[in-house]
């Protein structure tokens, strides 16, 4: 089925759809990875969003169900050049389009997807709307205007608490704020004990449990639109050791007085250089996220930075046990480049 993709600046590029086919609207974004369409499908953080693939051939090889980062897709279209219809691996179980469309998820292939990254690498990220109909002005104005992203975070934490691995050391409370699956993998190698709380969760609620760490995951949207979250952790600062990756460590971050910002076209992709400012060295880590910490006080430091714009990577304070970073040491394409990084969170609580 024909169709295009409507952005907020007036382009507009027409391809084919594939998966799901009904009118959408998101905030498209650019993925760099040239594999793991699965685990962008499935990651949580790209809820409400329209995401391009900047590599050109997609799908080819399928899908397995072991492979999924969350219980179902996450985002809200995949945008890739050419969709692979006959993928060839040992252990896939479906074609991307068959996932696509048992996950409701718009597919939109056909175009030129390296063009549309140029757009939103000039303009920044943008609303935009993929559609099979011939809309009219109005109506596409209304469907940019309904687009919110506000509640991204409650629409893929957990409804409910639940542990894993419940004879596990130490004890680690864990703030949900739409987790990939590789997190609660790595932590539970560790021998954890997780216990899993939603994104809403309240300090006496995580006190409660005694544990020995509070760990708060990646997540969708702005830090600024989490349910609470950012008071949670500043009710825990000197009572227990924290850390996060992603939205957690822009949710520390905030806590601890720093700021937070958007920018033009996000991290994303399997590639981002990153160096650790205690040894020199750099790592090349997974990312996904759109908002980064600025302006942080005299008592918290900086320990990685993005080797290409120079964005904070990586926090610290300097006496209390917190730290956290933006990018996903539980996703290294190496690929176990930055996994040390769970066994840093845990020094000094097993």
């Amino acid at each position: 089925m024909d169709a295009q993709l409507i952005l907020e600046n007036g382009s507009r590029f027409t391809g084919r759809m594939f998966g799901e086919c009904k009118n959408v609207v998101g905030e498209v974004v650019f993925t760099t990875g040239m594999t793991g369409y699965q685990e962008t499908v499935t990651d949580p953080s790209f809820t409400g969003q329209i995401v391009t693939m900047t590599f050109p051939l997609i799908g080819n090889y399928g899908i397995n169900l072991e492979d999924m980062e969350s219980e179902k897709a996450a985002l809200t279209a995949l945008v890739v050049r050419e969709n692979c219809e006959y993928p060839s691996n040992f252990r896939n179980e479906m074609e991307l389009s068959d996932f696509l469309k048992r996950e409701g998820v718009v597919g939109l292939e056909g175009i030129d997807t390296r063009a549309l990254t140029r757009i939103i690498r000039k303009h920044g990220v943008m609303k935009g709307i993929i559609t099979s109909d011939p809309l009219s002005d109005d109506e596409i104005e209304k469907m940019f205007k309904s687009l919110d992203n506000s509640d991204v975070i409650m629409r893929v934490t957990t409804k409910k608490k639940y542990v894993v691995n419940p004879a596990g050391k130490p004890h680690v409370v864990f703030i949900d704020m739409g987790a990939k699956h590789g997190i609660l993998r790595d932590l539970k190698a560790r021998g954890c004990k997780i216990t899993v709380f939603p994104a809403n969760a309240s300090a006496d609620e995580i006190l409660a449990e005694n544990p020995n760490l509070v760990f708060i995951s990646n997540g969708p949207g702005d830090p600024l639109d989490a349910p609470g979250t950012v008071d949670t952790a500043k009710a825990l600062i000197g009572k227990i050791p924290m850390c996060g990756i992603c939205m957690g460590h822009q949710i520390i971050g905030l806590a601890l007085g720093c700021k937070t910002q958007k920018l033009k076209f996000g991290h994303h992709g399997g590639n981002h250089p990153v160096k650790d400012i205690s040894t020199g060295r750099v790592y090349i880590t997974s990312q996904n996220h759109n908002y980064i910490v600025s302006e942080l006080p005299p008592d918290v430091v900086t320990t990685f930075i993005n080797v290409n714009d120079g964005t904070v990577e990586g926090i610290a304070h300097k006496t209390l046990p917190i730290q956290s970073v933006q990018f996903h040491p539980e996703a290294s394409p190496g690929p176990k480049d930055s996994s040390f990084l769970f066994d840093r969170f845990l020094k000094g609580v097993i």
